[in-house]
């Protein structure tokens, strides 16, 4: 059975999540945007049935050299809906996973790689 929940309700877990970041990331952060899409649609190469809960799209801030800035379109955090909601049983759930998903994906823009995100526990 798949846990429904109205696109406002998961857009305020996804603020929610977003307000949790500490300032002190919030203040490092540079020129990132996050949106909210219902599904992933798998890249050419990837398996159709291919399920992600978030995706970081951009250049990490430890990649970024002196010439980065000239015309680069912001950096971008997704959080898919649906197969979130798709891996969670309940609403806890659905809370505590967007709030990792998000947490994830700002690794990302710190340069964090998915090994060392699964070894701290955010993975």
């Amino acid at each position: 059975m798949n846990l429904e929940m109205s696109d406002d309700e998961f857009d305020d877990l996804v603020q929610s999540a977003v307000d949790s970041i500490p300032q002190s990331a919030i203040d490092m952060m540079d020129n990132v945007i996050f949106f909210i899409e219902d599904e992933y649609e798998p890249l050419p190469g990837e398996p159709k049935n291919t399920e992600i809960l978030g995706l970081y799209e951009g250049v990490a801030l430890t990649e970024r050299d002196l010439g980065w800035a000239s015309g680069a379109l912001p950096d971008r955090i997704t959080i898919f809906k649906n197969p979130t909601l798709r891996a969670c049983e309940t609403r806890e759930d659905v809370i505590r996973e967007v709030r990792v998903t998000v947490m994830h994906e700002v690794a990302h823009h710190f340069g964090i790689d998915d090994d060392k995100l699964h070894d701290l526990g955010w993975g």
